[in-house]
C-alpha cells in the first residue's frame, strides 16, 4: 500500500468553531467507551473539529507480534493516557543500552492501542490522526492496515484514516509501534513512546491544505502593517469546486479589523493557492515586551455554504539581522539574550505537559532571557504557542547529525534517515512553525560532523534551498564549533552559504579567548554572526565545595574553576559590540542525559530539574534586566570551619554593595559596566561614572572568616538603598514548608500544579544543607505525575510518592482529574513536623 501522511499543524492552527461540535463529541463519546474524550474540542458548523486523542490508550511495554490486528486481546496492557514516555518510569541502570547519553534509563519497544467510533453523519468527511512527537521510529495501523512510519521522534506527522474506517456503531483500532531499542541513538535523554499530544480531525472534502497557510508581514511599522496570506485549498472530492475564501484578521477581542475574499474554481483532486494581501492602519506590533498577537480566520466557502474555518496566529513584527548592528526587532536593536533547552521536563521526562514549560519559562522571563534556541530538534508545538504568548524570540533547530555520525551520538543516530527524511523532516518542521512569530531564525543542525566532510557544503546548500523554499522570510544558521578547530577548521565555502553564522564557543582557539569574534570581524566584515552556544554560570544548585578548591581547579561551574569570570568575560564583549547579534548559553535548565555514571543529567543550567533558580541565575538577571538585583551566596551554615576564610560573592546591579557579618563591615564594594565615558564637553561624566569601583568583573567577592549568624549585604543605586539581603545560619531541620505555584487549576486531566517543598529550622528558615525524605500523600481530585529534587545523582523514582530533599528542596508535579473539586497534599518526613497545601480544581 502507499503510505498516505499528511504533516501536522500545531494546535492554535488547526482550531474551528461550530454548533455541530457538541453533537459531534457526544456521538464519539457514545461509540467505544476506551475512547472517550474530555479534552478540548471546538468547530464550526459544517467547519473541521479537531478533538484531543490523549486519552483512554492501552500501552505494553515490550514488542507484541500481532498487536496491530483489531482482533488482538491487549485485556492485560496497562490503561494510560497521553503523552507518556516510558523510560522515565526508569528503573535507573548504569549498563541501559542508552547509556549516560540517556540518562541511565530504559529504552526498548513499546505498543499503544486504542479503541473509537464515529457516527455514521461522518461518512463522506476526511479524518486524520495526528501525532506532535512519537520517539521513535514509530509505525501505525488501523484497523489493520499498516499507514507508515516516522523515523524522526521530533517532528508532528499524521495519517489519513478515511478508506479504512468503520463508521455507525462498528468500532475502529488504532495500533502504535515505538522502537526505541537501537542504542544509542542520541546524546542526550530522548525519552520513549508517544511522548507529545495526539489529536483526531475531521474536514469535509474542500478545505485548507495541512499547513496551507502562510502568513508573513513584508511591510511593518507602527504607522501601517501589510499582511500577505498565502492559502492553499484543497479540493478532495471527485468533482470540481467553486470555493470562495475569506480571510479576516480579528484582534485580541475576536473583532475582525481588515478582511477579504476571493473565488476560484478549484478541480477534482487538486488545490489552489490563494494570495492575498491586507492593510492595517497603527497596528499593535509584537515584541518581547508586548507580545500582542492577532489571528488570521481563513473560511472557505461553496455554493454559499461554509465547509471549512481554519484560525493561523498573527504577529505583527519585523525582524532583521545586520551585519553592523546585530538583530533588531521592528526597526529597534536588541540583543539576543538568548539560551539553550533540551526538550524534557526533568521529572516528567519527555512527556512535557504545557503548564510545566509555562512554569518554567516564567522563570526565564524574570531573568531576562528574551530568546529560546531548541537545541537540538523540533520542540513541541505548544512550546512556540507558549513563546508566541510569552514574548520570547526563537532560534528552531532541526538536527544534531546530518550524514556524518556524531561519535557522542552513538551508531544510531540521524544519519542512518539523513538522505531518506531529511528534505520531509525539513519541511514539516518549516510547515509547521512558520507561521509563528516568535520563531525568527532557522537552524538546520548543529555541531555536525559534515563541517569538516567534503561533501558537507553540498549537504549544507541543498538544506538551505529547502528552508528558503518553504520560508523566504527568515535566515538560516548552523551551531558551527569548528570555525578555528585545529588541527583543521570549517571551509570558509561552508560559513559563506549561511545567512547568519552560529559560533559555538567562540572563544575555544588560541587567541579568540580574548579577541573572540573580533578576528572575524576584521576579516569578513560583512558576515553577520550570532553566538548560537556558549558557557553559562552552571553547577549542582546548593553545592559549594567549589568555592573552597584552588581557584585553578579544574570542574565545572561556580568559583572554584575559571568559568564563571570567562563567562564574564564574554558576556562583556557580546554586550558591547553590536555586532555580535547576541548569544545562547548552554543551558537555560539542566538536563537529563550527557553525562557519566552515577549521575543522570547534566547540570549545566541556571535553573535545575525542578526549575529552582541556582545563583547563576542571578548573574543573568542582573545583566538582563534593569530591576535591582542583589544575590548573595553562599549559604551561612559552615559548622566545623569556624575561623577558616569563606568566599562571599555577589550577583548585582547596583552601584555599591556594603556586606556585613553579624553586624561588623567587610567593606564597601563596586563595578561599573558599561563604564561610561565624558558626554558632550571634556570633563562632563554621567553621575554612574563616579561609582566607587573596587573590580572590573561582574560580580564582588568578600574573604570573610567564617563565624555563625547573619550575612547582610546592603545594595545602593543613585545613592539611595535599593535592596537589602540576608543569608542566616539555619538551625537543625524541625518542620515542612509547602507553596505551590498556583492555588487553581483546570478539572481537565491536563493542567498542573507545583508544590515546592522546604525543610525549615524551627524559626522557619530553610537548612541549605537538610536531605530528609519527604513522603507525599493525595487526596481528593488529583494525583501526583513527578517528584524531583534536583540531585544529579539521585535515583529515586520519578514517578514515586516520596524523595529525598536535595539542599533543603524538593518538588511534587500534581495533575488534576476531570472533577472539580479540591486536592489536598500533605508531605511528612520522621522527626518533622508534616505541611498540608490545597489545590483547587476547576472545569
Amino acid at each position: 500500500m502507499v503510505e498516505k501522511e499528511h504533516t501536522l499543524l500545531s494546535r492554535r492552527h488547526l482550531l474551528g468553531r461550530a454548533a455541530g461540535a457538541a453533537a459531534w463529541v457526544s456521538a464519539f463519546r457514545s461509540i467505544g467507551s476506551a475512547g472517550a474524550q474530555s479534552g478540548p474540542s471546538s468547530s464550526r458548523s459544517g467547519s473541521r473539529i479537531r478533538n484531543s486523542f490523549d486519552f483512554g490508550w492501552k500501552f505494553f511495554k515490550g514488542d507484541a507480534p500481532g498487536a496491530q490486528q483489531p482482533e488482538f486481546s491487549d485485556s492485560g496492557w496497562r490503561s494510560l493516557n497521553l503523552p507518556h514516555d516510558w523510560s522515565i518510569e526508569g528503573p535507573y541502570g548504569e549498563r541501559e543500552a542508552a547509556g549516560g547519553q540517556g540518562g541511565h534509563l530504559p529504552t526498548g519497544i513499546g505498543w499503544y492501542r486504542k479503541r473509537f467510533g464515529l457516527p455514521g453523519s461522518y461518512r463522506h468527511s476526511k479524518v486524520l490522526i495526528e501525532f506532535d512527537g512519537v520517539y521513535e521510529n514509530s509505525e501505525v495501523w488501523v484497523n489493520g492496515r499498516y499507514l507508515g512510519k516516522r523515523p524522526f521522534g521530533y517532528i508532528g506527522f499524521a495519517y489519513d484514516l478515511t478508506p479504512y474506517l468503520n463508521f455507525g456503531g462498528q468500532e475502529n483500532v488504532i495500533a502504535v509501534k515505538v522502537d526505541n531499542s537501537r542504542q544509542p541513538n542520541s546524546r542526550w535523554y530522548s525519552g520513549s513512546g508517544i511522548y507529545r499530544h495526539t489529536w483526531l480531525l475531521l474536514t469535509n472534502k474542500v478545505h485548507v491544505a495541512y499547513w496551507g497557510t502562510y502568513v508573513t508581514t513584508p511591510g511593518v511599522s507602527k504607522d501601517s502593517s501589510i499582511v500577505q496570506i498565502k492559502t492553499r485549498v484543497r479540493n478532495e472530492d471527485t468533482s470540481a469546486a467553486r470555493c470562495t475564501l475569506a480571510t479576516a484578521i480579528l484582534d485580541q477581542a475576536g473583532m475582525v479589523v481588515k478582511s477579504t475574499e476571493a473565488s476560484q474554481d478549484v478541480a477534482a483532486n487538486g488545490e489552489h493557492e490563494f494570495v492575498q494581501q491586507l492593510t492595517l492602519a497603527r497596528p499593535n506590533l509584537w515584541s518581547v515586551e508586548s507580545p500582542y498577537l492577532y489571528q488570521v480566520r481563513s473560511t472557505v466557502r461553496q455554493q454559499g455554504r461554509v465547509v471549512d474555518e481554519y484560525d493561523t496566529p498573527l504577529g505583527m513584527r519585523k525582524i532583521a539581522f545586520d551585519a553592523d548592528q546585530g538583530f533588531l526587532l521592528n526597526g529597534e536593536r536588541l540583543k539576543l539574550n538568548g539560551v539553550c533547552l533540551h526538550h524534557d521536563g526533568g521529572a516528567v521526562g519527555a512527556a512535557v505537559l504545557e503548564r510545566v514549560w509555562e512554569r518554567r519559562l516564567e522563570a526565564l522571563k524574570e531573568m531576562g532571557c528574551n530568546s529560546i534556541r531548541t537545541s537540538h530538534n523540533p520542540p513541541a508545538p505548544e512550546f512556540l504557542d507558549l513563546c508566541d504568548r510569552m514574548g520570547f524570540l526563537v532560534l528552531d533547530e532541526a538536527f544534531d547529525e546530518w550524514r556524518v555520525p556524531k561519535g557522542q551520538i552513538g551508531p544510531f543516530g540521524y544519519h542512518l534517515y539523513f538522505d531518506t527524511w531529511s528534505e520531509r523532516d525539513v519541511t514539516s518542521l518549516v510547515r509547521r512553525d512558520r507561521n509563528h512569530p516568535s520563531v525568527v531564525l532557522w537552524s538546520a543542525g548543529n555541531e555536525v560532523g559534515d563541517q569538516l566532510d567534503p561533501g558537507g557544503v553540498q549537504t549544507l546548500r541543498r538544506l538551505m534551498e529547502i528552508f528558503h523554499r518553504e520560508d523566504p522570510s527568515r535566515l538560516v544558521t548552523v551551531g558551527c564549533d569548528q570555525i578555528s578547530a585545529e588541527p583543521r577548521a570549517v571551509s570558509q565555502e561552508f560559513l559563506a552559504l549561511l545567512d547568519v553564522v552560529g559560533y559555538n564557543y567562540a572563544d575555544r582557539w588560541r587567541d579568540r579567548a580574548e579577541k573572540y569574534y573580533s578576528i572575524d570581524r576584521h576579516a569578513y566584515p560583512r558576515r553577520r554572526m550570532l553566538g548560537t552556544e556558549s558557557p553559562a554560570m552552571c553547577g549542582i544548585r546548593g553545592d559549594y565545595r567549589g568555592l573552597f578548591m584552588s581557584r585553578t581547579a579544574g570542574g565545572f561551574g561556580g568559583f572554584g574553576s575559571s568559568r564563571g569570570v570567562d563567562v564574564e568575560q564574554l558576556w562583556k564583549f557580546v554586550r558591547t559590540y553590536d555586532f555580535v547579534a547576541g548569544d545562547y548559553m548552554w543551558t537555560g535548565i539542566d538536563y537529563l542525559g550527557e553525562t557519566t555514571w552515577p549521575s543522570k543529567l547534566a547540570p549545566f543550567g541556571v535553573l535545575d530539574t525542578c526549575g529552582f533558580r541556582k545563583d547563576g541565575f542571578y548573574f543573568y538577571q542582573s545583566q538582563w534586566t534593569d530591576k535591582p538585583v542583589l544575590h548573595v551566596f553562599p549559604h551561612w551554615n559552615w559548622e566545623g570551619r569556624e575561623g577558616q576564610v569563606v568566599p562571599v560573592l555577589c550577583y548585582t546591579n547596583c552601584d555599591t554593595v556594603e556586606l556585613f557579618l553579624n553586624g561588623k563591615s567587610f567593606g564597601v564594594k563596586g563595578y561599573a559596566f558599561p563604564r561610561p565615558g565624558m558626554e558632550l564637553r571634556y570633563g562632563n561624566l554621567p553621575a554612574r561614572a563616579r561609582v566607587p569601583r573596587t573590580t572590573a568583573d561582574l560580580h564582588l567577592a568578600w574573604d570573610v572568616p567564617y563565624e555563625p549568624g547573619t550575612l547582610k549585604a546592603v545594595g545602593t543605586k543613585d545613592g539611595k538603598v535599593v535592596a537589602t539581603v540576608e543569608v542566616v545560619t539555619a538551625g537543625a531541620p524541625a518542620g515542612i514548608g509547602l507553596s505551590v505555584d498556583r492555588e487553581a487549576i483546570t478539572a481537565d486531566r491536563r493542567d498542573v500544579a507545583h508544590v515546592t517543598v522546604q525543610i525549615l529550622d524551627d524559626k522557619g528558615r530553610v537548612v541549605p544543607t537538610a536531605d530528609n525524605e519527604v513522603t507525599f500523600e493525595v487526596q481528593g481530585d488529583g494525583r501526583i505525575i513527578g517528584v524531583d529534587n534536583g540531585n544529579p545523582v539521585s535515583h529515586e523514582d520519578y514517578q514515586g510518592n516520596r524523595r529525598k530533599a536535595f539542599n533543603g528542596l524538593c518538588l511534587a508535579i500534581l495533575q488534576s482529574t476531570a472533577e472539580s473539586g479540591q486536592i489536598r497534599v500533605t508531605a511528612a518526613s520522621p522527626g518533622l513536623r508534616s505541611s498540608s497545601i490545597l489545590i483547587t480544581t476547576k472545569a
